[in-house]
């Protein structure tokens, strides 16, 4: 039960509904979708004067049932998507202003502050995730747990490598600002051939529009 719970929790946090209360709230909605939309959809035949068969009721009951009980792990999902999208095309702003600020002499608490202040309107989403960083810094957190809590949070594959490439400069005692450096052109060519790749899937995507118009 512990682990459906804690996996619950890590889908809505990486949803955006990051409050403790989010996993109860859901499964209240989805109780109640599964029993208000077939009374829903009853209800409509009878103000409509509809008098299905037995069996047609009972199948249209059951598929409302099962739209209520999979519509808000669909919205859910979606949700995520969108916000691991945003994040993922977001990051390579952000590393480049934290390599600025790293080379100018700032501490990683420092550069993530400033960096979270800079990107606040263009990149939100990064701008919370860096904040909690700081705020569970100055609460006493070790750097390593902080930022692989940051990893967990945002569920996003290239904000759980840089977590982790900065945990292994601070233990190795590597150049932080080399490490970024780094990672930022790996980030940036990557943006470049997501870019790309859509730019190549756009004329079959029109293929198909076009057909069905001629």
């Amino acid at each position: 039960v512990d682990s459906k719970d804690n996996a619950l929790r890590q889908k809505l946090a990486a949803a955006g509904f990051g409050s403790a209360h989010a996993p109860r709230v859901y499964t209240l909605v989805r109780l109640l979708l599964v029993i208000g939309l077939p009374s829903l959809l009853l209800g409509y035949l009878w103000m409509a004067g509809a008098r299905p068969g037995l069996f047609s009721l009972y199948l249209m009951g059951m598929i409302a049932a099962l739209a209520g009980l999979y519509l808000p792990a669909l919205f859910i999902r979606a949700k995520a998507d969108r916000r691991q999208e945003a994040m993922i095309n977001g990051f390579p702003d952000a590393l480049d202003l934290m390599l600025v600020c790293v080379e100018a002499g700032l501490g990683l608490e420092a550069a993530f502050t400033r960096v979270g202040q800079e990107i606040a309107t263009t990149h939100p989403l990064i701008a919370e995730q860096l904040g909690n960083v700081v705020l569970e810094l100055r609460a006493g957190r070790s750097r390593e747990d902080a930022l692989r809590r940051m990893a967990d949070r945002a569920e996003v594959d290239e904000v759980r490598a840089f977590a982790t490439l900065l945990i292994q400069s601070s233990k190795l005692g590597s150049s932080i600002a080399q490490t970024l450096r780094i990672y930022a052109a790996e980030m940036r060519e990557k943006r470049r051939m997501r870019a790309e790749e859509k730019a190549h899937r756009l004329p079959v995507l029109l293929s198909i529009p076009l057909v069905a118009c001629m």
